[in-house]
Protein backbone atom coordinates (compact mmCIF):
# COMPACT_ATOMS: atom_id res chain seq x y z
CA UNK A 1 0.00 0.00 0.00
CA UNK A 2 2.32 2.46 0.92
CA UNK A 3 4.53 1.40 -2.44
CA UNK A 4 1.37 2.42 -4.39
CA UNK A 5 1.25 5.64 -2.49
CA UNK A 6 4.93 6.53 -3.55
CA UNK A 7 3.72 5.75 -7.56
CA UNK A 8 1.57 9.18 -7.81
CA UNK A 9 4.65 11.64 -6.00
CA UNK A 10 7.21 9.92 -8.03
CA UNK A 11 4.56 10.50 -11.69
CA UNK A 12 3.95 13.61 -10.32
CA UNK A 13 7.93 14.61 -9.80
CA UNK A 14 8.62 13.30 -13.26
CA UNK A 15 6.05 15.24 -14.93
CA UNK A 16 7.54 18.50 -13.28
CA UNK A 17 10.80 17.50 -14.34
CA UNK A 18 9.58 16.51 -17.94
CA UNK A 19 7.18 19.70 -18.41
CA UNK A 20 10.10 22.47 -16.45
CA UNK A 21 13.05 20.67 -18.69
CA UNK A 22 11.02 21.61 -21.95
CA UNK A 23 10.37 25.01 -21.02
CA UNK A 24 13.88 25.24 -20.32
CA UNK A 25 14.40 24.07 -23.95
CA UNK A 26 12.01 26.69 -25.40
CA UNK A 27 13.82 28.95 -23.74
CA UNK A 28 17.31 28.60 -24.48
CA UNK A 29 16.77 28.06 -28.16
CA UNK A 30 14.98 31.23 -28.38
CA UNK A 31 17.69 32.98 -26.58
CA UNK A 32 20.44 30.79 -28.82
CA UNK A 33 18.42 31.62 -31.89
CA UNK A 34 18.29 35.93 -31.05
CA UNK A 35 21.79 35.29 -30.30
CA UNK A 36 23.00 33.97 -33.25
CA UNK A 37 20.81 36.30 -35.78
CA UNK A 38 22.97 39.31 -33.56
CA UNK A 39 26.11 37.84 -34.33
CA UNK A 40 25.40 37.85 -37.69
CA UNK A 41 24.17 41.60 -37.65
CA UNK A 42 27.13 42.22 -35.82
CA UNK A 43 29.55 41.60 -38.71
CA UNK A 44 27.83 44.61 -40.76
CA UNK A 45 27.53 42.71 -44.07
CA UNK A 46 23.95 41.52 -43.48
CA UNK A 47 20.57 42.58 -42.61
CA UNK A 48 18.30 40.57 -40.23
CA UNK A 49 15.08 40.68 -39.00
CA UNK A 50 12.29 38.19 -37.46
CA UNK A 51 9.41 38.99 -39.34
CA UNK A 52 6.97 36.35 -37.59
CA UNK A 53 7.55 34.57 -34.04
CA UNK A 54 5.62 31.75 -32.05
CA UNK A 55 7.18 30.56 -29.00
CA UNK A 56 5.74 27.20 -27.90
CA UNK A 57 5.81 25.30 -24.79
CA UNK A 58 6.67 22.07 -27.11
CA UNK A 59 7.14 23.71 -30.57
CA UNK A 60 7.89 26.99 -32.06
CA UNK A 61 8.03 28.41 -35.27
CA UNK A 62 8.48 31.34 -37.44
CA UNK A 63 10.28 33.85 -40.19
CA UNK A 64 13.28 34.83 -40.89
CA UNK A 65 14.35 37.53 -43.30
CA UNK A 66 18.16 38.05 -44.71
CA UNK A 67 19.25 40.75 -47.22
CA UNK A 68 22.57 42.29 -48.02
CA UNK A 69 22.83 45.28 -45.36
CA UNK A 70 23.64 47.83 -48.29
CA UNK A 71 20.92 47.84 -50.82
CA UNK A 72 18.12 44.82 -50.96
CA UNK A 73 17.92 43.25 -54.36
CA UNK A 74 17.21 40.16 -52.56
CA UNK A 75 16.69 38.93 -49.87
CA UNK A 76 16.01 35.04 -48.33
CA UNK A 77 13.09 33.93 -46.22
CA UNK A 78 13.40 31.08 -43.75
CA UNK A 79 10.81 29.56 -42.09
CA UNK A 80 11.42 27.53 -39.00
CA UNK A 81 9.53 24.76 -37.06
CA UNK A 82 11.18 23.78 -33.74
CA UNK A 83 10.23 20.80 -31.71
CA UNK A 84 11.36 20.99 -28.47
CA UNK A 85 13.32 17.85 -26.74
CA UNK A 86 14.60 17.53 -22.91
CA UNK A 87 17.75 17.52 -24.35
CA UNK A 88 18.02 18.63 -28.45
CA UNK A 89 15.34 20.77 -30.07
CA UNK A 90 15.14 19.42 -34.09
CA UNK A 91 14.40 22.58 -36.52
CA UNK A 92 13.52 22.01 -40.04
CA UNK A 93 11.81 24.79 -42.54
CA UNK A 94 12.33 26.12 -46.22
CA UNK A 95 14.57 28.92 -47.94
CA UNK A 96 12.79 31.06 -49.87
CA UNK A 97 14.70 33.66 -52.06
CA UNK A 98 12.90 36.55 -53.34
CA UNK A 99 13.67 39.25 -55.45
CA UNK A 100 12.74 42.64 -55.56
CA UNK A 101 11.30 43.80 -58.87
CA UNK A 102 14.49 45.29 -60.89
CA UNK A 103 16.31 42.46 -60.14
CA UNK A 104 13.43 40.15 -61.08
CA UNK A 105 13.43 41.53 -64.49
CA UNK A 106 17.04 41.07 -65.26
CA UNK A 107 17.81 37.67 -63.90
CA UNK A 108 14.34 36.17 -65.10
CA UNK A 109 12.47 32.83 -64.01
CA UNK A 110 14.34 30.22 -61.98
CA UNK A 111 12.98 26.88 -62.30
CA UNK A 112 13.30 24.74 -59.12
CA UNK A 113 12.24 20.79 -58.36
CA UNK A 114 11.04 22.38 -55.04
CA UNK A 115 11.90 24.75 -52.57
CA UNK A 116 15.00 24.17 -51.05
CA UNK A 117 14.53 22.45 -47.35
CA UNK A 118 16.82 22.73 -44.26
CA UNK A 119 17.19 20.56 -40.86
CA UNK A 120 18.89 21.10 -37.91
CA UNK A 121 19.56 20.54 -34.22
CA UNK A 122 20.23 22.74 -31.29
CA UNK A 123 21.50 20.55 -28.20
CA UNK A 124 20.45 22.50 -25.00
CA UNK A 125 23.04 21.65 -22.62
CA UNK A 126 26.02 22.58 -24.84
CA UNK A 127 24.81 25.11 -26.62
CA UNK A 128 25.92 23.61 -29.93
CA UNK A 129 24.17 24.32 -33.43
CA UNK A 130 23.89 22.28 -36.29
CA UNK A 131 22.43 23.37 -39.62
CA UNK A 132 22.70 21.11 -43.03
CA UNK A 133 20.90 22.57 -46.67
CA UNK A 134 20.51 20.59 -49.54
CA UNK A 135 19.52 22.28 -52.92
CA UNK A 136 18.18 20.25 -55.87
CA UNK A 137 19.30 21.25 -59.18
CA UNK A 138 18.14 24.51 -60.54
CA UNK A 139 18.06 26.66 -63.32
CA UNK A 140 18.11 30.37 -64.17
CA UNK A 141 17.29 31.88 -67.10
CA UNK A 142 18.07 35.31 -68.83
CA UNK A 143 17.82 36.85 -72.02
CA UNK A 144 19.49 33.69 -73.41
CA UNK A 145 21.69 33.59 -70.56
CA UNK A 146 21.68 30.86 -67.86
CA UNK A 147 22.88 29.25 -64.92
CA UNK A 148 22.52 25.85 -64.00
CA UNK A 149 23.28 24.69 -60.32
CA UNK A 150 23.51 20.73 -60.68
CA UNK A 151 23.14 20.61 -56.63
CA UNK A 152 25.06 21.57 -53.77
CA UNK A 153 25.05 21.22 -50.17
CA UNK A 154 25.89 22.92 -46.78
CA UNK A 155 26.49 22.18 -43.02
CA UNK A 156 26.84 24.82 -40.54
CA UNK A 157 27.83 24.03 -37.07
CA UNK A 158 28.95 25.46 -33.79
CA UNK A 159 28.34 27.46 -30.29
CA UNK A 160 28.82 31.01 -29.25
CA UNK A 161 31.95 32.34 -30.76
CA UNK A 162 33.04 29.82 -32.59
CA UNK A 163 31.18 28.55 -36.19
CA UNK A 164 32.56 26.07 -38.75
CA UNK A 165 30.64 26.12 -42.11
CA UNK A 166 31.19 23.60 -45.20
CA UNK A 167 29.42 24.22 -48.81
CA UNK A 168 29.73 21.80 -51.51
CA UNK A 169 28.76 22.53 -55.42
CA UNK A 170 28.93 19.84 -57.80
CA UNK A 171 28.99 21.44 -60.56
CA UNK A 172 28.04 25.24 -61.58
CA UNK A 173 27.30 26.42 -65.40
CA UNK A 174 27.40 29.97 -66.85
CA UNK A 175 26.34 29.87 -70.48
CA UNK A 176 25.52 32.82 -72.75
CA UNK A 177 25.17 31.40 -76.19
CA UNK A 178 28.03 29.26 -77.05
CA UNK A 179 30.12 30.96 -74.89
CA UNK A 180 30.19 29.45 -70.97
CA UNK A 181 31.93 28.91 -68.23
CA UNK A 182 32.43 25.79 -65.91
CA UNK A 183 33.33 25.28 -62.37
CA UNK A 184 33.74 21.16 -61.52
CA UNK A 185 33.08 20.27 -57.94
CA UNK A 186 33.99 23.27 -55.83
CA UNK A 187 34.15 23.16 -51.86
CA UNK A 188 34.48 26.18 -49.52
CA UNK A 189 35.21 25.83 -45.87
CA UNK A 190 35.13 28.58 -43.20
CA UNK A 191 35.66 28.92 -39.71
CA UNK A 192 34.70 32.29 -37.95
CA UNK A 193 35.59 32.97 -34.44
CA UNK A 194 34.56 36.09 -32.26
CA UNK A 195 33.89 37.99 -29.25
CA UNK A 196 30.48 39.83 -28.69
CA UNK A 197 29.50 41.91 -30.80
CA UNK A 198 32.32 41.07 -33.18
CA UNK A 199 34.69 43.70 -31.71
CA UNK A 200 37.42 41.15 -32.37
CA UNK A 201 37.13 38.95 -34.69
CA UNK A 202 38.94 36.04 -37.12
CA UNK A 203 37.88 34.52 -40.35
CA UNK A 204 39.64 31.77 -42.39
CA UNK A 205 38.14 30.50 -45.77
CA UNK A 206 39.43 28.31 -47.86
CA UNK A 207 37.80 27.61 -51.71
CA UNK A 208 38.40 24.75 -53.59
CA UNK A 209 37.33 24.38 -57.38
CA UNK A 210 39.08 20.86 -58.88
CA UNK A 211 38.29 22.06 -62.25
CA UNK A 212 37.55 25.69 -64.25
CA UNK A 213 36.42 25.39 -68.19
CA UNK A 214 36.06 28.95 -70.01
CA UNK A 215 35.10 28.08 -73.60
CA UNK A 216 34.05 30.53 -76.39
CA UNK A 217 34.00 29.73 -80.00
CA UNK A 218 37.63 31.02 -80.79
CA UNK A 219 39.34 29.42 -77.57
CA UNK A 220 38.81 27.28 -74.19
CA UNK A 221 40.82 27.81 -71.12
CA UNK A 222 41.23 25.04 -68.37
CA UNK A 223 42.18 25.85 -64.96
CA UNK A 224 42.65 22.72 -62.86
CA UNK A 225 42.75 22.79 -60.03
CA UNK A 226 42.12 26.73 -58.31
CA UNK A 227 43.09 26.96 -54.06
CA UNK A 228 42.53 30.43 -52.93
CA UNK A 229 43.27 30.81 -48.80
CA UNK A 230 41.92 33.98 -47.17
CA UNK A 231 42.67 34.73 -43.06
CA UNK A 232 41.21 37.81 -42.09
CA UNK A 233 41.76 39.03 -38.31
CA UNK A 234 40.03 42.54 -36.12
CA UNK A 235 41.98 43.44 -33.20
CA UNK A 236 42.34 45.98 -31.17
CA UNK A 237 44.61 47.72 -33.07
CA UNK A 238 44.10 46.53 -37.16
CA UNK A 239 42.31 44.75 -39.26
CA UNK A 240 44.46 42.04 -41.50
CA UNK A 241 43.69 40.51 -44.29
CA UNK A 242 45.81 37.82 -45.72
CA UNK A 243 45.82 35.25 -49.09
CA UNK A 244 46.86 32.73 -50.90
CA UNK A 245 45.86 32.04 -54.24
CA UNK A 246 47.29 28.39 -55.88
CA UNK A 247 46.79 27.71 -59.41
CA UNK A 248 47.00 24.54 -60.99
CA UNK A 249 47.65 23.95 -65.04
CA UNK A 250 46.49 26.68 -66.96
CA UNK A 251 45.87 25.29 -70.82
CA UNK A 252 44.92 26.63 -74.13
CA UNK A 253 43.95 23.09 -75.46
CA UNK A 254 43.38 24.69 -79.15
CA UNK A 255 47.00 26.16 -78.83
CA UNK A 256 49.29 23.19 -76.46
CA UNK A 257 46.67 20.32 -74.91
CA UNK A 258 49.79 19.01 -72.97
CA UNK A 259 51.92 22.49 -72.21
CA UNK A 260 50.70 24.62 -69.21
CA UNK A 261 50.63 28.24 -70.25
CA UNK A 262 51.50 29.10 -65.91
CA UNK A 263 51.03 27.35 -62.86
CA UNK A 264 51.83 28.82 -59.93
CA UNK A 265 51.28 31.00 -56.46
CA UNK A 266 50.87 34.44 -55.19
CA UNK A 267 50.75 34.98 -51.66
CA UNK A 268 50.11 38.54 -49.79
CA UNK A 269 49.04 40.46 -47.11
CA UNK A 270 46.95 43.61 -46.45
CA UNK A 271 47.38 45.37 -42.70
CA UNK A 272 47.68 48.74 -40.69
CA UNK A 273 43.90 49.09 -41.37
CA UNK A 274 42.72 51.29 -38.51
CA UNK A 275 40.65 49.04 -36.49
CA UNK A 276 38.44 51.82 -34.88
CA UNK A 277 37.83 53.40 -38.00
CA UNK A 278 36.59 49.60 -39.53
CA UNK A 279 33.78 49.51 -36.21
CA UNK A 280 32.88 52.93 -37.31
CA UNK A 281 32.12 52.38 -40.18
CA UNK A 282 30.23 49.64 -39.61
CA UNK A 283 27.96 51.09 -36.84
CA UNK A 284 27.89 53.15 -39.71
CA UNK A 285 26.74 51.58 -42.13
CA UNK A 286 23.96 49.79 -39.89
CA UNK A 287 22.52 52.99 -39.15
CA UNK A 288 22.50 54.26 -42.89
CA UNK A 289 20.43 51.02 -43.34
CA UNK A 290 18.25 50.75 -40.68
CA UNK A 291 17.15 54.91 -42.11
CA UNK A 292 16.35 53.35 -45.05
CA UNK A 293 13.43 51.71 -46.71
CA UNK A 294 13.14 49.22 -49.44
CA UNK A 295 13.06 51.30 -51.99
CA UNK A 296 15.38 53.59 -50.76
CA UNK A 297 18.06 51.17 -48.42
CA UNK A 298 20.77 53.91 -48.05
CA UNK A 299 20.04 57.84 -47.92
CA UNK A 300 21.92 60.16 -50.63
CA UNK A 301 25.65 61.54 -49.65
CA UNK A 302 26.50 58.65 -47.36
CA UNK A 303 29.90 58.63 -48.89
CA UNK A 304 30.45 62.36 -47.84
CA UNK A 305 29.04 61.32 -44.46
CA UNK A 306 31.48 58.32 -44.19
CA UNK A 307 34.45 60.18 -45.26
CA UNK A 308 35.73 61.05 -41.84
CA UNK A 309 35.61 57.07 -41.31
CA UNK A 310 37.19 56.45 -44.31
CA UNK A 311 39.90 58.82 -43.49
CA UNK A 312 40.37 57.39 -40.05
CA UNK A 313 40.69 54.03 -41.92
CA UNK A 314 43.94 55.51 -43.78
CA UNK A 315 45.35 56.96 -40.43
CA UNK A 316 47.77 53.99 -39.67
CA UNK A 317 49.96 53.73 -43.13
CA UNK A 318 48.43 50.72 -44.88
CA UNK A 319 50.64 48.43 -46.39
CA UNK A 320 50.17 45.46 -49.04
CA UNK A 321 52.82 42.85 -48.45
CA UNK A 322 53.03 40.94 -51.35
CA UNK A 323 55.50 38.21 -49.67
CA UNK A 324 55.29 35.93 -52.19
CA UNK A 325 55.39 35.10 -56.45
CA UNK A 326 56.06 32.54 -57.87
CA UNK A 327 55.01 31.77 -61.33
CA UNK A 328 56.19 29.26 -63.76
CA UNK A 329 54.67 29.09 -67.77
CA UNK A 330 56.65 25.87 -69.33
CA UNK A 331 54.74 27.15 -72.48
CA UNK A 332 56.64 30.90 -72.75
CA UNK A 333 59.53 29.82 -70.92
CA UNK A 334 58.95 32.14 -68.37
CA UNK A 335 59.75 32.07 -64.60
CA UNK A 336 58.74 34.69 -61.86
CA UNK A 337 59.89 34.78 -58.84
CA UNK A 338 59.06 38.16 -57.28
CA UNK A 339 58.36 40.01 -53.99
CA UNK A 340 57.98 43.65 -52.37
CA UNK A 341 55.59 45.96 -50.85
CA UNK A 342 53.70 49.26 -50.96
CA UNK A 343 53.05 51.61 -48.48
CA UNK A 344 50.66 54.37 -48.06
CA UNK A 345 51.78 57.61 -46.25
CA UNK A 346 48.83 58.01 -43.86
CA UNK A 347 49.67 61.59 -42.25
CA UNK A 348 46.95 63.69 -42.13
CA UNK A 349 44.21 61.69 -43.85
CA UNK A 350 42.17 65.01 -43.38
CA UNK A 351 43.51 66.39 -46.47
CA UNK A 352 42.89 63.53 -48.31
CA UNK A 353 39.03 63.63 -50.18
CA UNK A 354 36.77 60.68 -50.82
CA UNK A 355 34.07 62.34 -52.41
CA UNK A 356 36.72 64.29 -55.12
CA UNK A 357 38.44 60.84 -55.90
CA UNK A 358 37.01 61.53 -59.91
CA UNK A 359 38.59 64.48 -60.11
CA UNK A 360 42.43 64.24 -61.93
CA UNK A 361 44.16 66.69 -58.91
CA UNK A 362 42.57 64.57 -55.62
CA UNK A 363 43.62 61.14 -57.57
CA UNK A 364 46.96 62.94 -58.18
CA UNK A 365 47.04 63.62 -54.08
CA UNK A 366 46.51 59.92 -53.16
CA UNK A 367 48.83 58.52 -55.60
CA UNK A 368 51.98 60.88 -54.09
CA UNK A 369 51.46 59.31 -50.84
CA UNK A 370 51.92 55.49 -52.59
CA UNK A 371 55.84 53.91 -51.82
CA UNK A 372 57.27 50.88 -52.22
CA UNK A 373 59.40 48.57 -54.05
CA UNK A 374 59.21 45.04 -55.47
CA UNK A 375 62.19 42.50 -56.68
CA UNK A 376 61.97 39.83 -59.49
CA UNK A 377 64.66 38.14 -58.89
CA UNK A 378 66.58 35.99 -61.22
CA UNK A 379 64.29 37.66 -64.48
CA UNK A 380 64.39 35.98 -68.15
CA UNK A 381 66.72 37.58 -70.69
CA UNK A 382 62.93 38.95 -72.66
CA UNK A 383 61.94 40.65 -69.61
CA UNK A 384 65.53 42.97 -69.84
CA UNK A 385 64.48 43.92 -73.52
CA UNK A 386 60.87 44.69 -72.44
CA UNK A 387 62.12 47.33 -70.18
CA UNK A 388 64.76 48.86 -72.02
CA UNK A 389 67.81 47.32 -69.99
CA UNK A 390 71.04 45.73 -70.74
CA UNK A 391 70.25 41.91 -71.49
CA UNK A 392 72.71 40.65 -68.92
CA UNK A 393 70.00 41.87 -66.42
CA UNK A 394 69.01 39.10 -64.25
CA UNK A 395 67.68 40.95 -61.33
CA UNK A 396 64.80 43.53 -61.42
CA UNK A 397 64.30 46.26 -58.94
CA UNK A 398 61.34 47.85 -59.49
CA UNK A 399 60.91 51.28 -57.09
CA UNK A 400 57.63 53.06 -56.61
CA UNK A 401 58.31 56.86 -55.25
CA UNK A 402 55.38 58.96 -54.83
CA UNK A 403 53.28 56.48 -57.06
CA UNK A 404 55.98 57.12 -59.97
CA UNK A 405 57.56 53.66 -61.50
CA UNK A 406 61.31 53.13 -61.46
CA UNK A 407 63.04 49.74 -62.33
CA UNK A 408 66.71 49.29 -61.75
CA UNK A 409 66.90 53.40 -61.00
CA UNK A 410 65.21 54.05 -64.85
CA UNK A 411 61.91 55.61 -65.25
CA UNK A 412 59.72 52.89 -66.21
CA UNK A 413 59.34 52.77 -70.37
CA UNK A 414 55.53 52.61 -71.52
CA UNK A 415 54.79 49.05 -72.07
CA UNK A 416 51.48 49.12 -73.98
CA UNK A 417 50.08 53.01 -75.55
CA UNK A 418 47.38 54.63 -74.13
Amino acid sequence: MRKERLIVPIIVTLTVIWAVAQLISSVLFERSLNQALEDLEARGEWRVSRTESHQGWLTSRGRLSLSPLLGRPWRLELTYDARHGLLTTDVQGTVVPRLDSALQKAVGEVSALSLPRWEGRYHTLTGKSELRLALAPFIIQQNGRELDVRGARLRLEGVFGDWRLRARFDQLTLSDGQAYLTLGPTTLESRYTYIEDAYHFAQRDHLHVESATLFYPAFEVQVEPIDLNSDMVLDESELRLKGRLALGDVRVPSEAPETSLVSGVIEAELSRLNADAVRSITARLRQEAAWGDRSLPVAEGLLARMEPDIQALLSDSPRLDVTGIELESPLLGITVKADGALFFDGRKPEALSVVNLQAPLERGRWKDRIDGDFVWYDAPTVAALWLGLPLGTRELQFDVIRGVWRVNGRPMPELWPQ
